[in-house]
């Protein structure tokens, strides 16, 4: 094997990248390219002689950012330092920490609203408005709540039909609202776990058991209706206080009323036959108030009559029996006049339609 060259540059007997027969007096020729060159190694491009590369020598000059540059041209960042020398950091945390506790330890409580405080999830108080103070957060919790608020809750939700049975076995179909506010903020929220739907289930109850109780038209009649939507208030506000739900019912306002939707037309017929009724009876008390106004009239005035007869009944007599005698010949077209030497019977109207028929018979009138 002596003599052979290595496909590497050395001779394939030498141990140590002399030529075989170096005794080790010989200087080495490090001057002389000696094959290819490692890339991996600093240097590599130089005419050096190859030699294996290790773990140190590929990451000597690598970091985390990528490969180490040599020279002072790389960026460090750091904070600016206060005037004695120390680091702003610590004083950064601490304003940090202050404005936390400041933001969860005051509460500003507006003049409609409250707010309840917990500690670990159990309630502790009431806050009223104005600037108060708790423990910081997570050791106090604060839910502020709109307590004066009017809420609103509309039955039903949309244009969905609602039918309810009135006391004389009829449908109605029905919508309203309920107006409501919170009265005791600490029952408002630990007492049930649904206040809304509460509200609107208690007031569907109470509707459909203040309607059940009424005929079809005093639920139609505004009278009937202002009746029911007083009953409802009080039967839900009595409800919701068994409940102890912190719920004051502010009123309840019935929106509409119509019958269903199938027999809405034959109700259109019933209500033009009841209205049509109506009227002929109106008429009948018309004609009857007025018929007892002068019967009433007469009977006074026959009153009258009777006790100036009682103080002269031969004068009172005669005078009614003109009085008569004028009433009954006043719608006949005979004279009769009484008196000596005069025809006994004149007959005036007709001589009265002949001379206003003569004028138009004459040449001269036409």
């Amino acid at each position: 094997m002596a003599g052979k060259k290595s496909p590497w540059g050395n001779p394939a007997g030498g141990g140590d990248g002399e030529p075989e027969g170096n005794d080790g007096n010989e200087p080495r020729s490090e001057d002389k390219p000696r094959g290819p060159r490692n890339p991996w190694l600093p240097g590599g491009g130089s005419d050096r002689p190859r030699r294996s590369a290790n773990i140190e020598d590929i990451f000597k000059h690598r970091g985390p950012e990528g490969p180490r540059r040599g020279g002072g041209g790389g960026s460090n960042f750091r904070l600016p330092q206060r005037p004695g020398g120390g680091s702003w950091f610590p004083v950064a945390i601490g304003a940090i920490a202050l404005a936390w506790l400041a933001f969860s330890m005051m509460h500003q409580i507006q003049p409609k609203e409250q707010g309840i405080v917990t500690t670990f999830g159990k309630y502790s108080r009431t806050l009223q408005p104005g600037l108060n103070f708790t423990l910081p957060w997570p050791f106090q919790h604060v839910d502020v709540q709109p307590v004066s608020q009017i809420r609103i809750e509309q039955i039903p939700e949309g244009a969905a039909q609602r039918l309810m049975l009135t006391g004389d076995q009829n449908l109605v179909d029905l919508s309203y609202l309920v107006r409501w506010n919170i009265k005791d903020l600490k029952q408002f929220e630990f007492q049930l776990l649904d206040p809304e739907s509460t509200v609107k289930e208690v007031g569907e109850a109470a509707m459909r058991a203040s309607v059940a109780e009424e005929p079809l038209n005093r639920v139609l009649s505004g009278a009937g209706r202002a009746d029911i939507e007083l009953q409802v208030r009080n039967r839900m506000q009595q409800v919701l206080d068994a409940y102890r739900s912190g719920v004051a019912i502010q009123g309840v306002e019935i929106r509409k009323t119509d019958p269903p939707t199938e027999v809405e037309e034959a109700f259109k017929d019933v209500s033009a036959a009841q209205q049509e009724a109506e009227s002929y009876v109106n008429q009948a008390e018309a004609v009857a108030q007025q018929v007892l106004a002068r019967a009433q009239g007469d009977a006074t005035a026959f009153n009258k009559v009777y006790e100036q007869y009682k103080l002269a009944p031969e004068v009172t007599r005669r005078r009614m029996y003109y009085d008569t005698m004028e009433r009954v010949l006043r719608n006949t077209d005979k004279t009769v006049i009484e008196a000596p030497g005069v025809q006994a019977y004149l007959p005036l109207n007709e001589l009265n339609r002949r001379a206003q028929t003569a004028p138009s018979n004459t040449p001269g009138g036409q």
